[in-house]
């Protein structure tokens, strides 16, 4: 059996910066990242549409999922401190007009080679192609899969989402053998399924700036930003971060929600309604399915006249009633969307859930439960939007568990 004074398992994003804030804090000790895959950092690759989108500057001022809890942790290693650390690696990043930071080459792969070089540089044992199916304490010690033993273990393999990329779940089984309780879990920032009748013949169409408010029998959620017209319902940043709100409507009220798109939230009904009379002068004589192309695709500019029962092929825009511009305007305004469930974790980046805040201690990351047990990342109740937001709360959190305090 190899010892080691403490084990990481899992080895992306919060498991990695876990074992490297140790070592640099604890240069004596001997310390290991066991990992399922057969490399490091899998999932990291994909984050950002493969560039990485490592944090967001605005992320302390983020709605997250269980925000008093992850405060401490992301103050003390707030957004500026992680870009300082990942300078500390060799890596430049910039930020976007959105807050969100990337690193300079615009590769996620340069970030995880960053983070591997530094966990060689270090001297952390990285054990790739090895999953943890068991852990157990006698005393003061932790044995892994009855082949390692440590004093101090974190708990850093992620949640349920995307399981190709090695989460799988599996650790929040290992964390209620120690006595931990998980709370519901549902798939986060995972496109939306439900009305294909409507959304189907807007498929590939996006629409760059629309508010969403998903309600049942009043408002759950509300967003704003692109969305992504599908053949069996939403996509787009906008509409996946309200997946889980809305995968959480389903399972507790079991009905299913609306997205009710406002495709010009910059405009009120009114203005609406006179840039609507306005086009009777400027292209009356056009047909009505170009009535909507001065600002929206032409497929979701049919799509709104026929939610009205209005749209006829023939039928001239000059044609159209003051009746029938209100009528227009106000599915503009408000188009409403059932919502049957998601894509599920398979596509999902986050997971919405997990081990229960109360039972770990915020300012060490440590289990209330288990001494010398810490946790690190997604698997902990905590997720935000899109942006670099999850991934600050994985360095945050990674960090923070890494100084190993009591």
């Amino acid at each position: 059996m190899k010892n080691y004074d403490m084990v990481v398992v899992g080895g992306c994003s919060s498991g990695i910066v876990a074992a490297v804030n140790a070592k640099r804090l604890y240069s004596e000790m001997k310390i290991a990242v066991i990992e399922k895959l057969p490399r490091i950092g899998k999932k990291l690759l994909a984050t950002g549409n493969g560039k990485c989108n490592i944090t967001n500057i605005y992320a302390l001022e983020h709605d997250y999922v269980g925000k008093g809890f992850a405060s401490y942790a992301m103050n003390r290693y707030s957004p500026e401190k992680v870009i300082e650390f990942f300078e500390s690696l060799g890596l430049i990043c910039y930020s976007d007009s959105c807050g969100r930071v990337y690193p300079e080459s615009n590769t996620a792969a340069s970030v995880v080679d960053a983070l591997r070089f530094e966990l060689e540089r270090l001297n952390i044992d990285v054990i790739c192609d090895t999953p943890v199916t068991e852990i157990k304490k006698t005393g003061a010690d932790f044995t892994i899969n009855g082949d390692y033993k440590c004093k101090k273990i974190i708990l850093a393999v992620g949640g349920k989402a995307s399981p190709s990329q090695g989460s799988d779940g599996s650790g929040y089984e290992i964390a209620k053998k120690f006595g931990h309780e998980i709370t519901a879990l549902v798939p986060a920032l995972v496109p939306l399924c439900g009305s294909p009748e409507i959304t189907k013949p807007m498929k590939g169409v996006r629409v760059r700036n629309v508010a969403l408010a998903l309600k049942g029998q009043k408002t759950i959620a509300k967003t704003q930003g692109e969305i992504l017209f599908t053949d069996y319902g939403l996509s787009g940043i906008a509409a996946m971060e309200l997946a889980a709100s809305a995968q959480k409507h389903i399972n507790s009220v079991k009905s299913n929600p609306f997205t009710c798109v406002d495709f010009m939230p910059e405009m009120t009904y009114n203005e609406i309604i006179d840039y609507l009379q306005n086009l009777n002068k400027i292209k009356g004589f056009c047909t009505i399915d170009n009535l909507l192309t001065g600002f929206l695709p032409k497929a979701v500019g049919i799509a709104i006249c026929k939610a009205g029962n209005l749209y006829g092929a023939e039928k001239k825009i000059n044609e159209l009633t003051l009746k029938e511009l209100k009528l227009i305007a106000e599915k503009i305004k408000n188009f409403p969307i059932e919502i049957s469930g998601t894509k599920g974790f398979v596509n999902a980046q986050v997971t919405s859930g997990g081990i229960k805040i109360d039972e770990i201690d915020p300012e060490t990351m440590q289990s209330k439960k288990c001494k010398g047990l810490y946790f690190a990342g997604e698997i902990i109740d905590v997720d935000g939007g899109c942006g670099g937001f999850n991934l600050q709360w994985a360095w945050s959190s990674g960090m923070l568990a890494g100084e190993l305090k009591d």
